[in-house]
């Protein structure tokens, strides 16, 4: 009897630890590793409270969009976003699909790798060129391994976790052991005040909580593949949630704190990839600049195999008159025209797009989470997610390039938007609207409801 109960709890402690290495595979890439690590350089003095900021948006908000999958049943996000109506779901799915696809998320991938595994060894005349080959190679075997499945993804795949943690854990023992120097220097002007909110803005920046909104069903199909179902799935899930976002979290902090020692001995960096690397260099060498190159070179690709195949397998779904194959034709094209403009030109045009998809993709997880089985759920989507969309809108055009904010009646919109809601000068005016939205839909929905229901106890008497 004790053996059966001891294997038991093996096999429990077994399918955790596999749903916990599902779940981190999905949060983090290379967007994670870069990230952090410029935020640590801008913020200096006040990484933590950065850090914090940075955790609840690129840690907590994914983990309950994965939730927010699962407790609904969703096949899909156009079946979590159809509460709010069919055109909405169609229109959402395919933003969100642009922007974790051809327009950012997919360039991004092939971009960083460039900045990390080719930038560093490359003269600076040959920049262009050895951007546009890379990145012409880089989606070129992403279409062909689209096309044709090969198993040596899943091989890779199943290594580059360990490889990261690995590497990771090798940079923070040696750097934390022999720090560049402390932590006093000077933050930038965004981060001197309120550094917890411009590092949960820089968390968006993950692009996590709006990707696995639209990617997580794969994972809910591979756990309900072990057995679970209802709510054993969403138990295990909160568990193997938790403690992969434990696990990220503490590599966030840990990347953080390497930005913010770096200042001492190195200038501020024009983006993540860049700091990560000189970073490495300095502690590594050229040989650990490179070898971190291939790693990360190798994660991204992964990524953008899944982020290619997918847009072109929903496309296709959308619009079923263009093949599969076309579709992937268009991403992979698109995509490398777009991570030619650069990293630091991707993620400037990305942050207007998020500024607008976060808003409306925490306010669907909030419904979804909440009163996704109640009859009135409807009206409760519906509300949240208009008093949502004009404060996010907003926000996209505040952080529009000038050309955008200076013109008159923008200007003008802004702001007595600025002047009006609460925090919206802080990039989060959408925040009480939301909650505003969210509770007025469930009073009117209750009430409606409970009209309905009276209604019929009538008639059946």
């Amino acid at each position: 009897m004790k053996r059966t109960v001891t294997g038991k709890k093996r096999k429990n402690l077994g399918q955790l630890l596999v749903v916990s290495s599902l779940i981190f595979g999905m949060f983090f890439g290379s967007g994670n590793l870069i990230f952090p690590v410029h935020l640590g350089q801008m913020a200096g003095e006040h990484w933590f409270t950065a850090a914090l900021g940075f955790a609840i948006s690129g840690s907590l908000f994914p983990l309950l969009a994965i939730l927010a999958v699962v407790v609904t049943k969703s096949d899909g996000l156009y079946d979590l976003a159809k509460p709010v109506g069919r055109h909405y779901a169609a229109l959402f799915l395919i933003l969100v699909h642009l922007t974790i696809g051809p327009f950012f998320g997919t360039p991004r991938t092939a971009a960083t790798a460039y900045e990390m595994a080719l930038q560093p060894f490359l003269p600076k005349h040959l920049d262009t060129v050895g951007m546009l080959l890379f990145t012409g190679v880089f989606f070129g075997a992403a279409y062909l391994l689209a096309t044709h499945q090969n198993n040596l993804v899943k091989v890779v795949g199943k290594y580059l976790n360990a490889g990261f943690l690995t590497m990771l854990a090798v940079i923070f023992v040696v750097a934390f052991i022999n720090p560049m120097g402390g932590l006093d220097h000077g933050a930038t002007a965004v981060y001197q005040t309120n550094a917890t909110i411009s590092g949960f803005l820089e968390g968006y920046n993950t692009v996590d909580a709006v990707a696995l909104l639209a990617l997580s069903v794969t994972f809910v199909h591979a756990v309900r593949g072990l057995g679970y179902h209802d709510r054993e799935l969403t138990r295990l899930t909160a568990k193997a949630g938790t403690l992969s976002i434990a696990l990220e979290i503490l590599i966030y902090f840990g990347l953080v704190l390497l930005g913010a020692f770096s200042l001492s001995q190195l200038t501020m960096s024009a983006n993540g990839a860049v700091a990560l690397s000189q970073i490495v260099g300095r502690y590594f060498t050229r040989f650990g600049t490179a070898f971190l190159g291939v790693l990360v070179t190798l994660g991204v690709f992964t990524t953008a195999l899944g982020l290619v195949t997918s847009f072109a397998q929903d496309f296709h779904k959308l619009f079923p008159k263009v093949s599969y194959l076309n579709w992937l034709r268009v991403t992979t094209f698109v995509s490398f025209l777009v991570a030619n403009a650069g990293l630091d030109t991707i993620i400037a045009w990305s942050l207007p797009v998020l500024m607008l998809l976060y808003p409306l993709s925490l306010a669907l997880i909030l419904a979804s989470l909440t009163v996704a089985k109640r009859p009135y759920a409807g009206i409760v989507y519906k509300m949240t997610i208009a008093f949502t969309a004009v404060p996010a809108i907003l926000d996209m055009l505040a952080n529009s390039p000038k050309v955008v904010t200076s013109l008159g009646p923008v200007a003008g919109m802004l702001r007595i938007y600025h002047q009006v809601i609460p925090f919206a000068g802080l990039g989060l005016g959408w925040l009480v609207p939301t909650f505003v939205g969210f509770v007025l839909g469930i009073v009117w929905g209750h009430l409606r409801w409970a009209g309905e229901q009276e209604s019929v106890l009538e008639n059946n008497r």
